[in-house]
Protein backbone atom coordinates (compact mmCIF):
# COMPACT_ATOMS: atom_id res chain seq x y z
CA UNK A 1 0.00 0.00 0.00
CA UNK A 2 1.48 3.20 -1.01
CA UNK A 3 1.65 6.12 1.95
CA UNK A 4 2.83 9.55 1.27
CA UNK A 5 3.53 11.10 4.30
CA UNK A 6 3.95 15.19 4.39
CA UNK A 7 5.47 17.15 7.08
CA UNK A 8 6.62 21.16 7.28
CA UNK A 9 3.50 23.23 7.36
CA UNK A 10 2.71 25.74 9.84
CA UNK A 11 2.35 29.39 10.03
CA UNK A 12 4.17 31.85 8.48
CA UNK A 13 3.93 35.87 7.92
CA UNK A 14 3.60 37.53 4.72
CA UNK A 15 6.88 37.53 2.87
CA UNK A 16 8.57 35.00 5.07
CA UNK A 17 9.42 30.81 3.78
CA UNK A 18 8.40 27.36 4.50
CA UNK A 19 9.86 24.18 2.93
CA UNK A 20 7.65 21.13 3.05
CA UNK A 21 8.62 17.43 2.64
CA UNK A 22 6.44 14.29 1.34
CA UNK A 23 8.37 10.47 1.83
CA UNK A 24 6.18 8.34 -0.27
CA UNK A 25 6.56 4.29 1.30
CA UNK A 26 5.52 1.17 -0.30
CA UNK A 27 5.71 2.40 -3.99
CA UNK A 28 7.31 -0.27 -6.17
CA UNK A 29 7.76 1.21 -9.64
CA UNK A 30 11.03 3.06 -10.97
CA UNK A 31 9.01 5.98 -12.60
CA UNK A 32 6.05 7.97 -11.33
CA UNK A 33 5.31 12.02 -11.62
CA UNK A 34 4.92 13.40 -7.97
CA UNK A 35 3.86 17.11 -6.80
CA UNK A 36 2.10 19.73 -4.85
CA UNK A 37 -1.67 20.46 -4.65
CA UNK A 38 -3.66 22.48 -1.98
CA UNK A 39 -6.84 23.43 -1.30
CA UNK A 40 -8.19 26.29 0.42
CA UNK A 41 -11.78 26.45 2.20
CA UNK A 42 -14.79 26.39 0.00
CA UNK A 43 -12.45 25.93 -2.96
CA UNK A 44 -11.50 23.19 -5.42
CA UNK A 45 -8.00 21.58 -4.84
CA UNK A 46 -5.00 22.83 -7.30
CA UNK A 47 -2.26 21.57 -8.29
CA UNK A 48 0.82 24.03 -7.27
CA UNK A 49 4.05 21.95 -8.36
CA UNK A 50 4.82 18.54 -10.14
CA UNK A 51 7.55 16.92 -10.88
CA UNK A 52 8.33 13.42 -12.56
CA UNK A 53 11.19 11.10 -12.91
CA UNK A 54 12.93 12.77 -15.41
CA UNK A 55 13.19 15.90 -13.53
CA UNK A 56 10.90 17.65 -15.98
CA UNK A 57 8.61 20.30 -13.77
CA UNK A 58 5.34 21.82 -14.05
CA UNK A 59 4.02 25.25 -11.83
CA UNK A 60 0.94 27.03 -11.67
CA UNK A 61 1.15 30.54 -12.71
CA UNK A 62 0.37 31.87 -9.18
CA UNK A 63 3.44 30.11 -7.29
CA UNK A 64 6.15 30.78 -10.72
CA UNK A 65 9.31 32.82 -9.54
CA UNK A 66 7.90 32.02 -5.47
CA UNK A 67 7.63 28.19 -5.16
CA UNK A 68 10.59 25.98 -6.24
CA UNK A 69 10.06 21.74 -6.18
CA UNK A 70 13.29 19.43 -6.19
CA UNK A 71 13.04 15.76 -5.93
CA UNK A 72 15.02 13.17 -4.04
CA UNK A 73 16.38 10.34 -6.04
CA UNK A 74 17.74 8.36 -3.48
CA UNK A 75 14.16 7.60 -1.81
CA UNK A 76 10.91 8.82 -3.45
CA UNK A 77 10.73 12.36 -1.75
CA UNK A 78 9.68 15.58 -3.22
CA UNK A 79 10.00 19.08 -1.62
CA UNK A 80 8.41 22.14 -1.92
CA UNK A 81 10.78 25.16 -1.45
CA UNK A 82 8.22 28.09 -0.34
CA UNK A 83 9.63 32.11 -0.65
CA UNK A 84 7.66 35.41 -0.49
CA UNK A 85 4.74 33.64 0.49
CA UNK A 86 1.41 35.36 0.48
CA UNK A 87 -1.78 35.17 2.52
CA UNK A 88 -3.62 33.75 -0.72
CA UNK A 89 -1.39 30.58 -0.30
CA UNK A 90 -2.96 29.44 3.03
CA UNK A 91 -4.66 26.49 2.45
CA UNK A 92 -4.08 22.43 3.49
CA UNK A 93 -1.23 21.55 0.72
CA UNK A 94 -1.32 17.70 -0.46
CA UNK A 95 1.57 15.21 -1.75
CA UNK A 96 0.62 13.17 -4.55
CA UNK A 97 1.70 10.23 -6.29
CA UNK A 98 0.99 8.86 -10.10
CA UNK A 99 2.78 5.63 -11.57
CA UNK A 100 2.17 7.55 -14.54
CA UNK A 101 5.13 10.25 -16.47
CA UNK A 102 4.57 12.08 -19.84
CA UNK A 103 6.11 13.04 -22.51
CA UNK A 104 4.50 16.28 -22.41
CA UNK A 105 3.83 18.17 -19.64
CA UNK A 106 3.56 16.87 -16.25
CA UNK A 107 -0.36 17.70 -15.24
CA UNK A 108 -1.29 19.81 -12.78
CA UNK A 109 -4.71 18.26 -12.66
CA UNK A 110 -5.38 16.95 -9.09
CA UNK A 111 -7.53 14.09 -11.25
CA UNK A 112 -4.54 12.51 -12.84
CA UNK A 113 -2.78 11.41 -9.36
CA UNK A 114 -3.72 8.37 -7.71
CA UNK A 115 -1.58 8.25 -4.28
CA UNK A 116 -2.63 11.00 -2.16
CA UNK A 117 -1.27 12.16 1.52
CA UNK A 118 -3.48 13.71 4.60
CA UNK A 119 -1.81 17.17 4.06
CA UNK A 120 -0.35 19.51 5.92
CA UNK A 121 -1.99 23.18 6.74
CA UNK A 122 0.55 26.02 5.63
CA UNK A 123 -1.46 29.74 7.23
CA UNK A 124 0.28 33.15 5.81
CA UNK A 125 -0.90 35.87 8.03
CA UNK A 126 -0.23 39.32 6.41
Amino acid sequence: QVQLVESGGGPVQSGGSLRLSCVASGYKYRRYSMGWFRQAPGEEREGVAVIDTSGSTNYAHSVKGRFTISRDSAEIAVYLQMNSLKPEDTAVYYCALDPMTYYSEVPLSAADYRHWGRGTQVTVSS
